[in-house]
């Protein structure tokens, strides 16, 4: 089950962190030619969104880091505001939200493995109590020698003399 949860997981993060990588590559194919933008802004710009799989590995490492802000700010800065608002939502979504619930999946299949491993270790209790009061029962059926379904004094030291039942007492 962990095994599944987690090929899920990273499929859907996979696949929301293509859709932002395509969506990025493409909305930036108009700055190339954007006169207001500085040589090296746009060849910063190319560097990490130019292609799609340079935009792929962005969003990888900007998922992933802690540091978004560094492949933010720049965009927002020099290309356009709206930017801002994409990486608030993508941030927002993805880092905290899905990686919250991932997490939580991953905990939940955690807790309920140890859940049933106390209760593998309660039913395992139960058992050997249970064979222990039916080798005990076994005892005081051998013991009752009159078969009167009572245990006398007699009966109880007759039965302690035996070595067998003092190795097993």
């Amino acid at each position: 089950a962990s095994f599944m949860a987690l090929f899920w997981s990273v499929a859907l993060l996979a696949i929301v962190m293509l859709m932002a990588a395509l969506f990025l590559c493409h909305s930036l194919i108009t700055v190339y030619h954007d006169e207001q933008i500085i040589p090296e802004s746009k060849h910063w710009i190319f560097r990490h969104y130019g292609t799609s799989s340079r935009a792929m590995y962005t969003v990888f490492e900007l998922t992933f880091s802690g540091g978004w802000p560094n492949y933010a700010r720049k965009l927002v800065e020099e290309v356009n505001a709206l930017y801002a608002v994409f990486f608030v939502i993508y941030i927002v979504a993805v880092v905290f939200a899905m990686f919250r619930i991932i997490t939580a999946l991953f905990l939940r299949d955690t807790l309920a493995a140890a859940s049933s491993d106390a209760e593998y270790a309660v039913q395992v209790k139960m058992r050997q109590a249970q064979k222990y009061a039916d080798e005990l029962l076994d005892f005081f059926h051998e013991a009752d020698s009159s078969h009167d379904g009572f245990l006398t004094l007699e009966e109880f030291e007759v039965m302690l003399l035996d070595p067998k039942v003092k190795t097993w007492l």
